[in-house]
Order: structure tokens, then sequence, then C-alpha cells
């Protein structure tokens, strides 16, 4: 490898040819600010925020776009860098809606935080502003452009790692804007609802539609029966909104505080993730045996079920017709438990904690409802239910550990894994492989399919079949996947995809990462939590469940039977690519 010397600061190092000058100061320790930088996405030197002097050039230059040359002295900090950097910052900030303590992003914004750290305590000049209408039709997403900074990181990582790109630049000058094909809301283009877009936007420009107040309502209804649901990669996220360390499983503070908040029951959505592994490990046999369509793919994610519905819809027969686990348990919290309580099922509301603003999009389709009745009533993301704590002043860390409800409360290892790509293959196959093999298997760490690589591929012996399955994450990464699969280039018995880089580790309504540098390593940490809770279970196998074979014994029959099919399956809809 050719190696380059060069001088950041006085201080001499050697890096590989090609390494930018960001790169070769951040392996020195030296903090360049950035705004518009995001690491292989967006890395265009847009926002001038990175400016650095370098000796002999005829001006300050972009560090995050400056590869390094033999011989180069840079200075990160000096008079004429610190003047420049100022003037952009002031720049920025002239046309930005500076509401900052009635913004979502209050004390959680790059650029609050870059304004303080440069001694910013009055912004020199007023640029023209133009007031934008605030898109708020999506059910999911709330697009605000008046705060937005032009940086670009929502328009690139919508088209390059989501294969979506239904947002761009538009107008030139100070008319530049962020927008849809010719100005439509979100709701109207084939936007898929993932939220990636909010997790990287630097500032307030994008947010999650805020349903807390819905609930907040329905706490306070004497009427109303409300049931609350957390997913599997909430527990080991929430934390982190009350500074505890990354991956940190909170479940019993979590429940906890549901039920002071004062919600009636608070059941774990693992325990829907236990019975989608039934009905769709059983559906996966059926279609090897009797000739359905294969490959099957997951109907788990919402993001990427509206993905396939908008980009791929050739494949919508491959997907499984199971709801997903939230949808699932809405439906038997106004049935089955509904039934065995004596409650009124038009009485019962239920509310989805989840890490994603997808569920929010999904929760509202007419496909999700039975007999009359919507699956689910509300969505909140884990950012949403960080603020409801500290909105009603609990101590979140002083909470005493809680349990789920019983009833539909009790979950295994598989179901936990969920929230991690590769998550549900694995728990598939640890059922999959018992009910084929006839026997209780003890090698469940199904390895080859955990991990942060984008699309994985496994072939698992199980009996006298060769299982061939595949894992994508980030819808990005499923297109790529699937025109493997329509080229017959790969030939697959079980595909997962989870809409989100990561997973719903990382889904749009997690925390955000103010360092996107460490986007990668808090993933691995929240996954690892999910793995940790996994291995230190009882039960590992979603089949092993007592209150799954007791919901079948008493009330669903057999798996993918009549009962389950009017509950707990759905159909999809081929949609408009706008």
């Amino acid at each position: 490898m050719d190696m380059v010397n060069l001088t950041i600061d006085g201080i001499k190092t050697q890096v590989p040819k090609g390494t930018t000058v960001l790169e070769a100061a951040k392996g020195l320790n030296i903090n360049i600010p950035t705004l518009c930088f995001l690491k292989d996405i967006n890395e265009v030197g847009a926002c001038r925020m990175c400016l650095v002097e370098v000796k002999g050039a005829r001006s300050l230059q972009a560090a995050c776009v400056l590869p390094v040359a033999e011989g180069m002295e840079v200075k990160t900090s000096s008079k004429a860098v610190r003047e420049a950097r100022t003037t952009v910052l002031k720049l920025i900030l002239a046309r930005h809606e500076r509401e900052c303590l009635t913004c979502s992003r209050n004390l959680n914004c790059e650029l609050q935080k870059m304004a303080e750290e440069a001694g910013i305590d009055a912004v020199d000049y007023e640029g023209e502003k133009i007031e934008y209408k605030v898109d708020m039709a999506s059910p999911s997403i709330v697009r605000d452009q008046n705060k937005c900074i032009l940086c670009g990181r929502c328009i690139s990582i919508c088209k390059n790692i989501q294969g979506t790109g239904v947002i761009n630049f538009a107008n030139r000058g100070v008319n530049t804007t962020v927008t849809t094909s010719y100005g439509r809301s979100l709701s109207e283009v084939a936007c898929i609802n993932c939220g990636q877009c909010i997790k990287v936007c630097p500032v307030g420009a994008l947010r999650e539609k805020d349903d807390r107040d819905r609930v907040w309502e329905a706490l306070e209804n004497d009427q109303l029966y409300v049931i609350a649901q957390t997913a599997p990669a909430v527990r080991v996220a929430l934390g982190e909104e009350f500074g505890l360390p990354v991956g940190t499983n909170v479940e019993g503070k979590m429940v906890s505080a549901l039920r002071r908040l004062g919600f009636d029951k608070v059941f774990d959505t693992d325990f829907a993730a236990d019975l989608t592994i039934i009905e769709e490990g059983t559906e996966l046999i059926s279609r090897i045996k009797n000739g359905g369509k294969l490959p099957m793919i997951t109907s788990c994610s919402p993001g990427w079920i509206k993905y396939c519905e908008h980009y791929h819809n050739d494949f919508i027969d491959n997907l499984s017709t199971c709801k997903s686990p939230h949808q699932m348990l809405g439906a038997l919290a106004k049935s089955y438990y509904a039934e065995k309580m004596n409650i009124d099922p038009n009485k019962i509301f239920v509310v989805s904690i989840m890490p994603c603003t997808a569920k929010k999009f999904e929760s509202g389709r007419e496909e999700l409802t039975v007999d009359g009745l919507r699956d689910v009533d509300a969505v909140l993301t884990t950012r949403e239910l960080a603020k409801m704590i500290k909105e009603a002043g609990i101590d979140f860390k002083a909470l005493e550990n809680d349990r789920f409800d019983k009833v539909m409360g009790e979950s295994t290892g598989a179901a936990v894994i969920f929230g991690a790509t590769g998550g549900v293959m694995e728990a598939a196959l640890r059922t999959v492989a018992d009910i084929l093999e006839g026997k209780d298997l003890d090698n469940i760490d199904y390895t080859p399919v955990r991990g942060l690589e984008g699309i994985k591929e496994a072939t698992v012996k199980i009996g006298d079949l060769d299982v061939n399955v595949a894992v994508a994450h980030g819808t990005g990464n499923a297109g790529k996947l699937l025109e493997r699969v329509r080229n017959g280039e790969a030939d697959y018995h079980f595909i997962e995809v989870m809409g989100c880089p990561g997973g719903c580790i990382n889904g749009g309504g997690q925390p955000i990462i103010m360092d996107k540098e460490k986007t990668e390593e808090v993933c691995r940490l929240r996954a690892q939590g999910l793995y940790d809770i996994d291995k230190a279970m009882p039960m590992r196998k979603s089949h092993k469940n007592p209150e799954i074979k007791a919901l079948y014994d008493e009330y669903l029959g057999e798996a993918n039977g009549h009962k389950a099919h009017h509950l707990l399956h759905t159909h999809y809809v081929k949609r408009e690519r706008i």
C-alpha cells in the first residue's frame, strides 16, 4: 500500500494514499467540524464547515473531500480557518429557524452544538427567509423546510442507502430547497416511512409524527382499557435517552415506567414475535413441501413491505402473509384477550412502543383490521416514550424492575433477537429445524446470519434438506438481492429483509446518534444487548413458549388454520412509484 507523509497542526503522520485530510486528522484525534459529511454516504464538501488551511494553496480547502498529498502541511485551527468557519456558521444560522426551545432536536442538535463550540453569541446578518408550509400529511414523518440547512444528508441516505430517492434538491440560489417530486407531500410519493432521513438530519427539519397527545388522551379516558406493548429493540435503546450506556437492557424499568404512566396492561411484543415464528415457520414448511411460491420473504418490517409494494411488486406473492408481531398482538388483544377477560373489544386501545416510524403508517393500513377494528390504535417511537416519561417527571434510573403482564407477556430468546438484522431468520431456523428433524436440537446459534454485512447468505442442513437462506438489511440491499433472484443468479428458500440498516436496533424511531461516525458501533452494542438477553433466557425457541401453546390450545387451534388466518394474516397491494 502506498503511504503518504504529511503534517497536521505540527504533527507528522503517515497515511495510505487516497485518505482524506479529515480522515487523517481523525487518526491524530484532531477534530474538524462537519455538518454535511456522512462517511460513504454524503461526501460532497457542501457545508464548508470542515475548511482547513493548506500551505501553498490559494484558498481554504474542504477537508472531507481533500485527498492527502506527499509533504502536505495542514492547519486546522489557524485564524483564517476559525474566522471562515465562524462566517459560514453564521450564514447557515442566518436562514435557519432558530426556535431551539420548541424544536424536537433541542439539546440533541448538531448545529446547536456546533454554534456553542464555536462561541456564537450573535448572528450578525439576517438572510432572506422563505416561509415554507410544514408537511404534516404523512402518518410517519414531518418535514419542516424552515429548519433545513441544505446539507443533503437525507437525500443521500434515501437514494444511496435505501434505494428510494423520493427527495432531492430543487431550484437554485436563495430558492434552493429539499423537496419531493413536484413539491408533493411525503404521503403522495413512494416514501417507505423508514425514518432513516430523520436519523441523519443534523437539525429538526425531519421528525416523527408525534402521537403523544393521542396516547395521553387515551390514558386519561376512563372508558378505555389501554394496553401497551414494547418491541424487542426498544429495551436496549431506551436507556440512552436517560444517560445509560448504549445497549443496556432496561426492560424492567421500561415496564415499570409504562405502569406509572397509567397503562392498564403492559405486554411484550416478543410474545407475538414467537407467535410469528410459529405461523411463518409453518407457512415456510408448507411452501417447501407443497410447491408454494419460493423464496418466501419475511413480512415483519413495514418499511420493507411498502418498498416491495412500490419498487418490486412482482415479489408480492413471495411475501409471507403473516402480519408483523405488534399487529398480531393488537388483533389478539381485541379478540383472545378481550374474550378471556370479558372486556368489550371496542373499549380496548392498543399502543405499540416501536423503534420504527414506518409502524405508524402500518397501523393505519386498511388491511390490518379485524371485524372493523384496527389491530393497533397508536404507535410511539422509542424517542416519544422517553419524552412521555420525562413529561411525567419519572426518575427512570431510580425505577425498580417490573415484569410484563401474563397471558401475552411470556417470550423466548428467539423473539428478542427479532430486533437485530438476521434475528428473524435465526429464530425461524430454530423452530423449523426442530419441526423438520422431529426432535429438540441443541445447536441453535445460527451465527452465519448475524452481523452488519449488507447481504448475508447461508445453507443450513436440516435433515435431508439443504435450506438456502439470505438476509438483507436496508432496502437498498434488499433491492440488490431481489435483482439477483429475478435474474436467476441466486436460489433461496427463505429471505429475511429489514427495512432499516442494521434492523430494528437502528430503526427510524430509535435515539438519535449525535456522532454519526459511531453509528455502526452503536448498532453492534444494541445488537449485542439483544443477543446477551437471548443467551440468558431459559427458553430460546419460539415453539417452547407455554403461553403460545396455551393460545393455540384454547383459541386458535392449529397454526395457519382458519382462525389464525382471520386474525394473524393479511395481504399486500401494488402501489404506484412516484
